[in-house]
């Protein structure tokens, strides 16, 4: 093939000379002033964020992404980690609570059944880092949901609890109902001071002036008022929890039949009426109709004029 040359005519000669590298200069022009141009180019098209669909600026933000989101999903787990430390806790503070409220402790096996969290593994066809730091947080998540739900139902069952100890606590013959000097040995077999023979004493005697206040020693429904034997004027308060609690040998009886009292409220005043050699009141405790010593339901000797002041 026969190559074309190129010449250059010179005003001083007159005539016309080869040009021998006119053809590499050009294209060494060409070729930097296309590069300026591509070079403008592409800095036009990352300013506008990749108008010209080159995909340099995706692929920078789509690196930088995935720092960021692996930076956060650690900071979750983390995070989460933290959590499920507190839970833990919150655990073995409601089984202090559980055993106040008199509930057994949940059973380690049941708080345990979730630690391992999910057993499958989930492929998010992402790197290895970016799977295995999402499978890590989904299982956490899970040993978290479990522990919540766990806590979240014992402390229902805690506040149900408490609340029926509550009721059965305001229910309890818990206070000395008279004020007056008692003998803790009263209760059981003695000597009876009128009759002169061995008998049971079924409650306990309190000695004080006739017309002193007699308050109810729980919470409770009056059952009976009358005269009953060797009682004398009597007084029965039936508290519910197969409790009741009797008062004899009044001089006068401050409420009705049916009426609903609370503990440390006026119910009676002291005598020495029925078999009674002295002014006293004889107290009585009973569950299920058996006769208990009723000093082992005293409060620590709390009297029942404590809850007039």
């Amino acid at each position: 093939m026969r190559k074309t040359k190129l010449y250059k005519f010179s005003m001083k000669s007159l005539t016309f000379h080869e040009v021998r590298w006119a053809r590499t200069r050009l294209m060494v022009t060409g070729l930097l002033m296309g590069g300026a141009v591509l070079w403008f180019l592409i800095a036009m098209n990352q300013h506008y964020g990749d108008v010209f669909g080159l995909g340099f600026v995706q692929q920078t933000a789509l690196v930088n992404e995935n720092r960021v989101l692996q930076n956060q999903l650690q900071f979750l787990t983390h995070q989460l980690n933290g959590i499920q430390k507190q839970l833990t806790l919150l655990g073995d503070k409601g089984n202090e609570m559980r055993l106040l409220a008199d509930l057994p402790k949940l059973d380690e096996d049941l708080r345990k059944a979730g630690t391992g969290g999910t057993e499958s593994r989930i492929d998010f066809t992402s790197s290895i880092s970016v799977n295995s730091l999402l499978n890590n947080l989904r299982s956490t998540v899970e040993q978290a949901e479990h522990e919540l739900r766990l806590q979240s139902s014992s402390y229902e069952e805690i506040e149900s609890a408490y609340e029926k100890n509550k009721v059965r606590f305001s229910h309890l013959p818990a206070i000395k109902p008279m004020d007056g000097f008692y003998n803790k040995n009263g209760f059981g077999m003695r000597f009876h001071p009128i009759l002169h023979i061995f008998r049971k004493h079924e409650g306990i005697d309190i000695d004080n002036e006739v017309g002193t206040p007699i308050y109810a020693a729980a919470e409770g429904t009056i059952e009976f008022t009358g005269h009953q034997g060797g009682y004398g004027l009597t007084l029965e308060i039936n508290h519910g929890f197969s409790l009741k609690t009797l008062y004899g040998h009044l001089s006068q009886i401050l409420v009705r039949e049916g009426q609903r009292v609370k503990r440390g409220e006026l119910v009676a005043r002291c005598g020495n009426s029925g078999l009674s050699n002295a002014p006293h009141l004889h107290y009585e405790v009973r569950v299920n109709g058996v006769a208990q010593n009723p000093i082992d339901y005293f409060f620590d000797d709390v009297r029942a004029s404590d809850f007039q002041n």
